[in-house]
């Protein structure tokens, strides 16, 4: 990626949305401009899981006042990233879709492990770079990500289902503190994270590092008021515990370093917090400067770098981890590659959906390695709970159906049949399984694949179909399939 070049990112968190722009500059970014609003999206989840409407709008205004600023901005310089509020969210396609329309940009709900990647990402490239063994903990709003790692590597990342806007909901309703609640509010919280310690154990780590909301808020709120900056410690906890129950409730607190749109949620964060610090007997953390948002200006350089996207790093791993035939994943990938471009006009820009195509293809066996009946079944569900660095939940989704669609009746897709880019991805994964059926290279330059006002043609050169007779009359069938669904589909194998 060049010099000077601007990305962006932004961050739809349950409690802010922020935006992060910033130069690249020799491999690094230099900020530009940083922008936060208080949305409190996670406050608008119900029992239920549904955004509430003035949840949603919150967000949506928001979005525009970035879109705004974004305004000149290419697809391939901005990422836009939704946390835990969007992944529990039953709603949540119905938030997205306006709020794409408003931002001008592709919005990934992302997992729990790939924001903790993201996070670590973040982190690691703001602090100096040593051999230390890091403890990274983030305390979200809805969710608070663990990470250890040495360096630019994070070697375990966990996401854990509790945050300062959930806490506080939960425990510390109409703002109020007292001691009660915060022993509760901690007790509930070391049962959430008492596996961590498994995962996290102290041995593996000597520095501990808080980043984002919480842990600066703390950190700010005990700078402000004598502690020493740059640290956070069990004995400034106990006295911000302290401070907060003497208030008695939101409304009377009034401390020095803490925002008013933080302490609503202070104390829920704070519990999760001193829970964290007694469970993993932390004596001081120190606030890192990098957060999820940095991760994402940095995975979009590492993306624009040959071998840098940490996807196709992923889906390397899952080949090997599920013992794939690579020649045979080469072959349906290279198939499936040719045919589609054919038809993608819709890919002429950056050839995204091209790459999606072939890692979909590429996996499209990942299912054997379970079963080999109804294999597809299997690699479908692979692929939608697979922990997948690099992935969005969409883009595994959206694989998932590539690889369950890729055999069979076309039915069981679906929905995302209707889409018209989905179905072209899905025309020429199945003709190319087709064309690899005896597990060797195909004479595919001879096949031609046409689509033209929502119908597909399929042909081959005169000859074709005596030299490959069994793949002429599974390209037939093909055609049959097709003809069940919404699209047209005719064919003229010679």
């Amino acid at each position: 990626m060049q010099n000077g070049t601007l990305l962006a990112a932004i961050d739809l968190g349950s409690n802010s949305f922020r935006l992060e722009i910033g130069r690249v500059q020799v491999g690094h970014v230099e900020r530009v401009e940083y922008l936060k609003e208080t949305v409190r999206q996670g406050s608008g989840l119900d029992e239920n899981k549904v955004l509430s409407q003035e949840a949603m709008q919150r967000g949506w205004d928001c979005l525009a006042r970035f879109a705004e600023r974004l305004h000149g901005f290419k697809k391939a310089q901005v990422r836009a990233v939704a946390t835990q509020t969007l992944r529990e969210a039953r709603n949540r396609e119905d938030f997205l879709s306006e709020a794409q329309a408003v931002l001008g940009f592709p919005i990934e709900v992302i997992s729990g492990q790939e924001e903790a990647r993201l996070i670590y990402q973040g982190v690691s490239h703001l602090l100096p770079q040593s051999e230390e063994r890091r403890l990274v903990v983030d305390i979200g709003g809805r969710s608070t990500e663990m990470m250890l790692g040495q360096g630019y590597e994070a070697r375990a990342m966990e996401s854990y289902r509790l945050g300062s806007v959930a806490w506080s909901a939960r425990y510390f309703p109409k703002g109020q503190f007292t001691n009660s609640a915060f022993r509760t509010a901690e007790v509930a919280a070391k049962a959430v994270l008492d596996e961590a310690l498994d995962r996290f154990p102290p041995t593996e780590w000597e520095v501990a590092y808080g980043s984002s909301g919480t842990v600066g808020a703390v950190a700010d709120a005990l700078a402000s008021n004598g502690w020493a900056a740059g640290v956070i410690t069990r004995s400034g906890l106990e006295w911000l515990q302290e401070k907060l129950i003497k208030a008695g409730n939101v409304d009377r607190l009034k401390l020095e370093g803490i925002k008013p749109e933080r302490k609503a949620v202070i104390a829920g964060g704070l519990s999760v917090l001193q829970a964290i610090f007694d469970l993993f007997g932390i004596d001081q953390m120190l606030p890192a400067q990098g957060a999820l948002r940095q991760g994402a200006l940095y995975d979009l350089i590492e993306r624009d770098t040959e071998g840098g996207d940490v996807r196709e790093r992923t889906v390397q791993w899952l080949a090997q981890r599920f013992s794939i035939d690579a020649a045979q994943a080469d072959r349906v990938s290279k198939v499936a590659k040719a045919l589609f471009v054919q038809i993608a006009q819709d890919d002429a820009g950056d050839g995204r959906y091209s790459r999606k195509l072939e890692w979909a293809s590429r996996l499209h066996e990942i299912g054997t390695h379970i079963s080999h009946e109804r294999s597809y079944h299997h690699g479908a569900y692979i692929l939608d709970n697979v922990d997948a660095p690099g992935f969005s939940m969409p883009e595994l989704h959206r694989m998932s159906q590539l690889v369950l669609g890729q055999r069979g009746k076309l039915k069981k897709v679906g929905p995302v049949l209707r889409e018209e880019l989905f179905a072209k991805q899905l025309a020429c994964l199945r003709l190319a399984v087709i064309l690899c059926h005896a597990r060797q290279m195909p004479e595919y330059e001879a096949v031609t694949l046409g689509f033209d006002g929502g119908k597909f043609r399929l042909g081959t050169l005169s000859g074709w179909a005596k030299r490959y007779p069994q793949s002429a009359w599974l390209l037939s069938e093909e055609a049959n399939a097709w003809r069940k669904t919404d699209w047209q589909y005719s064919a003229d194998i010679r």
